[in-house]
């Protein structure tokens, strides 16, 4: 068997319903807190930054929470999206493991991310909203949510990390190809980006400082609402479609995968392969292992601490009981732009302190060493958050030829590489560094 197998849904069998773990939980989640008055949060004070719509399914406990119909006919532009068998990398690690991966790199912008831009853009508009800001790391959600706002006829704003702006150039011009205005952060735009270019005018950025920009422009910017691509509850809610969809395929390929795996930054692509899978670990006692995989330069789930974080630099967002690095941290100059989050999302962050997922980190090198590996084998340039994914994949592929017993491999591979071949150029040419204080893995 060499060539790949794919594993095809009809347009039917898009999810009519996101799935919402809070619903299962067997312990409640911390609340998120105020800024000012560490109280907990109060669903009109979020009304300030985010419409009611979207507030309400942040806050939800429904288990099912039905897809407007608008949002199925646009995600019926790419969905359901592919699950394939990689037979020519299992043959190249000779290893008894079945390795699939659902890939969502067929999306009009090239990852996962449209999930929940379609969703937001959808909410926002129906609430009345003109004007979306919005950060961006690598440029995925950015241009994500630049294709969904000129769907829907909303403005957008990107605020994007200047680092990834300056590796990136090809996801600007994406954004703006579809109409979005993109400043690299920290910006002259705001009063914090200001601030910081005034303390470090060589400052690389971060996600944090990013959002806080986003925040400050929504505040200040009347019909404006902020859109987040990652972190919040009804984010992952959103994507969910990927693991629903892939439950069903691997029902169509007669197998049950015995680790599921997906890179984690924020946790929106993390969230939405394995959310519907951690269901059936909680509903049906399944014993799978779900393993999320970060990279050692910014490891906020196997070195930070458990506690009460702000989402940005600025403190402007409530505090939220997170996995974290520290709101002032701003992470190596990493090509995984997407990745570079000093936090993790609330919900993910339960099911590590539950002990429901692990997660281990990675080195770039290491990881693009399995991204170099898997286009060769498998055809597909993949990006690099998503090459995190792969690189653990490898290793458990690896370890089930040692172990002489097979095993069943599903990951999320959340988008293509075309736009990152820069980086590719640094690794292939020897110029690529580990620009963390660790070279192997580290596991938790």
């Amino acid at each position: 068997m060499s060539q790949r197998i794919r594993f095809t849904l009809p347009q039917a069998e898009i999810p009519a319903a996101w799935y919402n773990l809070l619903a299962d939980l067997p312990e409640p989640l911390p609340p998120p807190l105020h800024p000012a008055t560490r109280q907990p949060v109060t669903p009109d004070m979020l009304t300030a930054i985010f419409p009611e719509n979207l507030v309400q399914q942040e806050i939800s406990s429904e288990r099912w929470i039905e897809i407007p119909e608008p949002v199925r006919e646009i995600y019926a532009l790419w969905r359901p999206t592919p699950l394939l068998r990689a037979v020519r990398l299992e043959k190249a690690l000779q290893t008894p493991a079945h390795i699939y991966y659902k890939y969502e790199g067929v999306s009009p912008a090239g990852s996962h991310k449209p999930n929940t831009a379609v969703a937001q853009a959808f909410y926002n508009r129906q609430a009345g909203t003109r004007r979306l800001a919005t950060e961006t790391g690598a440029g995925q959600w950015g241009s994500s949510l630049a294709f969904a706002c000129r769907l829907f006829g909303l403005e957008c704003v990107v605020y994007m990390v200047k680092v990834s702006f300056q590796q990136k150039p090809y996801r600007k011009l994406l954004m703006q190809t579809w109409g979005a205005t993109v400043h690299a952060s920290p910006s002259d735009q705001t009063e914090y980006g200001r601030r910081v270019l005034r303390e470090d005018p060589n400052c690389p950025g971060s996600l944090g400082i990013a959002i806080s920009e986003a925040i400050e422009d929504t505040v200040k910017h009347p019909g404006t609402k902020y859109s987040l691509g990652s972190v919040l509850n009804h984010v992952c809610l959103h994507q969910t479609v990927i693991g629903q969809e892939a439950l069903k395929q691997m029902e169509m390929a007669g197998e049950e995968p015995d680790v599921v795996i997906a890179c984690v930054g924020g946790g929106s692509n993390f969230a939405g392969l394995a959310f519907p899978f951690v269901h059936r670990k909680l509903t049906e006692k399944k014993q799978t292992r779900i393993v999320a995989v970060e990279p050692t330069a910014c490891a906020s789930l196997t070195k930070g601490e458990l506690r009460y974080d702000f989402g940005d630099t600025a403190e402007m967002t409530p505090l939220l009981m997170m996995y974290t690095l520290g709101h002032k941290f701003i992470p190596p100059k990493i090509h995984a732009g997407g990745l570079r989050y000093h936090g993790m999302a609330p919900l993910v962050s339960h099911l590590k302190k539950l002990n429901l997922i692990e997660a281990v980190a990675y080195p770039q090198t290491r990881v693009f060493e399995a991204a170099v590996l898997f286009a060769r084998t498998e055809g597909i340039v993949p990006a690099p958050e998503p090459s995190h994914a792969i690189a653990a994949a490898v290793d458990e592929a690896i370890r089930a030829r040692e172990e002489g017993k097979p095993r069943v491999i599903l990951f999320n591979l959340c988008g293509h590489g075309l736009l990152d071949l820069s980086a590719y150029d640094q690794y292939l040419s020897g110029q690529m560094k580990d620009t963390d204080n660790g070279n192997s893995q580290t596991e938790s």
